[in-house]
């Protein structure tokens, strides 16, 4: 009787170290895959920031326009492959092919709003967890993007917007949701996915 509890308690305890092994060792790789996403979205941003800045400089909006279009899809394949994903949304798209969020990314962009409306700093705004989908599991992670004072020539209000890029918008997206907002607001998010190993 003494050797059947003895061995019960020494199952139970292997078991719970398994666990607790099991539960730090997701920890660990949640914590690595939530810094790389950090310096992707970091980098990418960055890298499409200045392309568009320096465009706008050099040109205008309207030839600024071609940046979001080809540009940054373009920037965000780079990023990507087949275990990692790199892509941009909004709840008020542009590009309808690109830029609409999955049901994942919608919730967090909403769950962004609801803190904006709150008063936390965008540039605070961060989401990272594991998914389980039908093709295996994932860690996501979105960061919310700010709008900056030269995003408003092309999705501002009113007079923010010239007659020329209006036309322009118009022509290329005629179902375009992406205008109306002021410098701060939340533009969209930088949403990334790494593919987990089995």
């Amino acid at each position: 009787m003494h050797n059947f509890f003895k061995t019960s308690l020494m199952i139970v305890l292997f078991c719970s170290r398994t666990v607790f092994a099991t539960e730090s060792d997701d920890q660990t790789i949640q914590q690595k895959y939530l810094e790389e996403s950090r310096q992707i979205a970091k980098a990418f941003m960055q890298s499409l920031g200045s392309t568009l800045k320096a465009q706008l400089e050099s040109d205008n909006a309207v030839n600024a326009i071609g940046v979001c279009k080809h540009i940054a899809p373009a920037l965000a394949a780079d990023y990507s492959n087949e275990d990692l994903i790199v892509t941009r949304v909004s709840l008020k798209n542009r590009n309808k092919t690109l830029g609409k969020p999955d049901a994942w990314e919608k919730q967090v962009l909403e769950n962004f709003d609801r803190e904006y409306a709150e008063a936390k700093p965008v540039n605070e705004m961060e989401l990272g967890e594991v998914t389980e989908e039908s093709d295996g599991r994932w860690f996501r992670y979105m960061k919310a993007i700010p709008t900056q004072p030269m995003c408003l020539q092309c999705h501002g209000k009113g007079n923010d917007i010239s007659p020329e890029v209006k036309a322009l918008l118009a022509k290329e997206y005629p179902e375009d949701q992406a205008i109306g907002y002021k410098v701060g607001d939340i533009r969209g998010a930088v949403s990334i996915k790494h593919r987990l190993p089995e």
